[in-house]
């Protein structure tokens, strides 16, 4: 039995497409004598034809994966797509280096072990990329005599 009709009609009155249209199979024959839109309206009340509910795309499968990428898995060489430094921007890196070595010398600023001069001549130091490290900027200081050890 073709339901063409009505099931065109149905998905116009509730604002679907014609695939969302479920209609009762147990009520083909009331569905099938319905021809005008009262008379699907009538039907869709009593819930002899529904609107199906949108599929949606499930995130089961992305949560799995993005559990294993925190656990350090599916990071390998062959699963990278950009370059190191689209992976890992340089402002991060840059900010992982200075904040370390800012701490560091306003440790030492506050000890005791470099004036306010020193301290602000190894801040723009800092700043302008002279030290790669903690130790690189301790081996500095060695250097010039104001750290011991």
């Amino acid at each position: 039995m073709k339901l063409n009709t009505q099931r065109r009609l149905a998905a116009d009155i509730l604002g679907v497409g014609v695939n969302r249209v479920w209609i009762d199979s147990a009520r083909i024959v009331d569905v099938s004598s319905a021809i005008s839109r009262e008379d699907v309206k009538r039907l869709i009340r009593q819930g002899a034809i529904k609107a199906r509910p949108e599929l949606g795309i499930s995130r089961g499968r992305f949560r799995r994966r993005a559990a294993k990428r925190k656990q350090g898995r599916r990071r390998g060489v062959g699963s990278r797509k950009g370059t190191r430094r689209a992976r890992q921007p340089k402002k991060a890196s840059w900010i992982r280096t200075v904040r370390p070595l800012r701490a560091r010398l306003s440790e030492l600023k506050r000890e005791g072990t470099i004036n306010r001069h020193e301290y602000r001549r190894l801040y723009r130091m800092v700043k302008g990329g002279a030290f790669k490290s903690k130790a690189h900027l301790e081996t500095h200081l060695r250097e010039r005599g104001l750290l011991k050890g």
